[in-house]
């Protein structure tokens, strides 16, 4: 099993939401933060990219906690808090 990482500007293009709003956040995380990052960071990025614009909208913007509390420095992370 080979374990690929993806490019930044994959990543770029997935950050690109449905929502202004989420692709302001997702994109200036990863301009500011994601290649400082440790691997597990990055790779909870990628697993957070997967998800649904509303469940986004929840944790990103409306400050939901995550279900999952290990995401919940990176979500603060993107939020800028």
């Amino acid at each position: 099993m080979t374990d690929t990482k993806p490019t930044l500007d994959s990543l770029r293009w997935q950050c690109r939401r449905g929502m202004l709003e989420l692709d302001f956040v997702l994109e200036r995380y990863l301009d500011d933060h994601y290649e400082q990052a440790d691997q597990a960071e990055q790779a909870l990025f990628h697993t957070l990219l997967t998800a649904q614009d509303p469940e986004l909208q929840v944790w990103l913007l409306n400050g939901e906690p995550h279900p999952n509390a290990a995401y919940q420095p990176l979500i603060a992370k993107i939020r800028g808090i």
